[in-house]
């Protein structure tokens, strides 16, 4: 178990983050297995994996076999390159390759997706300065309306192939826009069409499926999956059970109790009002940490084996939750409340605050003292 950041007298104030990298590998093994030997899984790890910490996350599934991580940016990317120096090891880069930055692309050995004819030109011609092959991607939008080639430039491209010449193009991608709800008819549709698209262009590795289009079925495998949020222990699958595990723990330290008496109001705007005498407890933890302010009169933590609602409004550094029912010697300063966790989900507590679990854990921010559990520190072989 490694911690980062805080000296061990700041330590005992800090609220804690812990991160299993056990259980996000046995989700990426999982998945992997999931999808059967024909299809290679790969890790998206942008927003600094979706707040857990890129760096330790890839370097742990690298030691697992994954051989190939997406990033959103050129910084990303070249943060992540750093701590991965095996060629053998693949980072592409969602957002696509901008005017002025081919050099970058190249110098840390990164795989730009491109996402419009432009960016394919663009690429051809630092091909042409290297006087070698580099590697891209290429994203087709299959109906998202996001990123990728929209169908008037696949057109072009199906008619002109000659286009894509110069470069090694290593996969064929486009992504799922409602792959979590699996009896959406577009997640159909958008198959077809990527399905069409493939067969007009020349032949590459191709990818469609992220974590929820990995429980759509083997049609929707393809070559490479980009699973994300599922080996975070977030749900793929929208409703029902989740089959990952759970990753992350976010624990709040309690600041202070105070007794409420009846019409006493708590927090900003005075929220909240009391309705019989209480006990109200409050944690370091707040939106500047990620946990969401619309979480407040709606979410809750676990004190002392006992479930805390969250009263009044988040604040930037102060959550207060409703310690009343919680035996005194649990709620005292110094105590952990669990905000996250087993009994707290990311989807849980999404739900309570009106988003989604990407949103929960992406936000999680860097005054929590973070522990890593399942990392020895060791850094993948070159």
């Amino acid at each position: 178990m490694t911690g980062a950041g805080a000296d061990p007298g700041a330590a005992g104030a800090a609220s804690v983050l812990r991160i299993d990298l056990d259980a996000v590998a046995a989700n990426y093994r999982a998945l992997a297995e999931r999808l059967g030997p024909g299809t290679a899984c790969a890790a998206a790890v942008k927003a600094d994996a979706y707040g857990l910490g890129a760096v330790p996350v890839a370097r742990r599934l690298a030691r697992e076999g994954c051989a190939a991580f997406f990033v959103a940016t050129i910084g990303e990317g070249a943060a992540l390159r750093r701590h991965l120096p095996s060629p053998d090891i693949d980072i592409a880069v969602l957002n696509g390759v901008l005017a002025g930055t081919e050099a970058a692309f190249v110098e840390h050995r990164l795989i730009p997706v491109a996402n419009d004819l432009g960016q394919v030109a663009r690429w051809r011609k630092a091909v042409e300065r290297a006087g070698a092959p580099l590697d891209a991607m290429l994203h087709v939008d299959t109906g998202m309306n996001r990123l990728g080639l929209p169908p008037r430039e696949l057109d072009w491209l199906a008619e002109t192939p000659e286009l894509l010449e110069g470069p090694n193009w290593r996969c064929l991608l486009s992504h799922l826009a409602c792959a979590d709800e699996p009896e959406h008819p577009m997640n159909a549709a958008q198959l077809a069409r990527f399905r069409a698209a493939r067969a007009r262009l020349p032949r590459m590795p191709a990818s469609l499926a992220n974590s929820g289009g990995i429980f759509l079925g083997a049609d929707y495998a393809f070559d490479l999956a980009r699973p994300g949020i599922a080996l975070y222990g977030g749900n793929p699958r929208g409703g029902g059970p989740n089959p990952m595990r759970q990753a992350v723990t976010l624990l709040g330290r309690v600041l202070q109790v105070r007794d409420v008496a009846p019409g006493e109001s708590v927090g900003y705007g005075a929220a909240h009002r009391v309705e019989a005498p209480g006990r109200v407890a409050i944690v370091a933890a707040g939106y500047a940490d990620g946990y969401l302010r619309s979480s407040g009169g709606r979410g809750h933590a676990w004190l002392g084996g006992v479930r805390a609602p969250v009263i009044g409004r988040v604040s930037m550094d102060l959550v207060a939750v409703d310690a009343t029912r919680v035996p005194p010697e649990a709620a005292r300063p110094g105590a952990l409340a669990e905000l996250l966790g087993g009994r707290v989900t990311p989807d849980d507590a999404a739900r309570a605050a009106g988003t989604i679990s990407y949103e929960m854990l992406a936000g999680l921010g860097r005054r929590y003292r973070r522990v890593y559990e399942g990392d020895d520190g060791a850094e993948p072989a070159a």
